[in-house]
């Protein structure tokens, strides 16, 4: 028997929305600008990259005040509770129809491989690539600032794709993971409607 609760509000659902169209379309432009390819050519590409970057900071930090106005900074305390149990369901349980061993609810959306995983995203390789990305736009005013003789932008360069494909492959995991529920579609109707079945 499943029960339907509400889990995700409604900026929780706009927040990550956006931030998904945002992180993609940079993804798209940011490997422009590398030169994987050629869509819109490289300074369009460079100026729209720019521009979403600068659209995601803001996204982010209202993300942030919210979160600490809201007390939903909890939902990414890591935990160790469970854990194997969720590396068992997601290495072999998935592929036989267990039963899911982490039940949400509105105090705990996130199991503890998610907890790890967010927290690692936000802590570390969102740091790294806002880091590098702002030494990429003002690195014309390197030499006034007295950068230059410590910064490369071979170096920049390396750990901002490095942090891009990170993202990259997190965006393909977590689109994933989103097809894993009891249907296909579950959870992604979940982060559309807020609601989420569950057992």
């Amino acid at each position: 028997m499943s029960q339907r609760i509400y889990i995700f509000k409604g900026f929780e659902r706009f927040w990550h929305w956006s931030q998904a169209f945002l992180i993609i379309f940079m993804l798209i432009t940011g490997f422009e600008v590398h030169g994987s390819y050629s869509l819109m050519g490289f300074e369009r590409a460079v100026d729209t990259h720019t521009f979403a970057a600068w659209t995601l900071v803001g996204l982010w930090c209202f993300a942030i005040f919210w979160h600490f106005t809201t007390g939903e900074w909890k939902q990414y305390i890591p935990t160790f509770d469970k854990i194997t149990d969720m590396v068992k369901f997601y290495a072999i349980g998935i592929f036989t129809q267990a039963p899911h061993p982490y039940k949400v609810n509105p105090n705990r959306k996130h199991n503890p491989l998610q907890r790890l995983t967010y927290l690692g995203i936000l802590a570390f390789v969102g740091p790294l690539i806002w880091v590098t990305g702002w030494f990429y736009i003002f690195h014309d005013q390197w030499h006034a600032w007295g950068w230059d003789a410590f910064l490369s932008l071979e170096w920049v360069a390396f750990f901002h794709t490095l942090a891009a494909f990170i993202f990259l492959a997190f965006v393909i995991a977590h689109v994933y993971l989103t097809t894993t529920g009891h249907t296909p579609l579950a959870h992604i109707k979940a982060m559309i409607t807020g609601w989420e079945d569950v057992d």
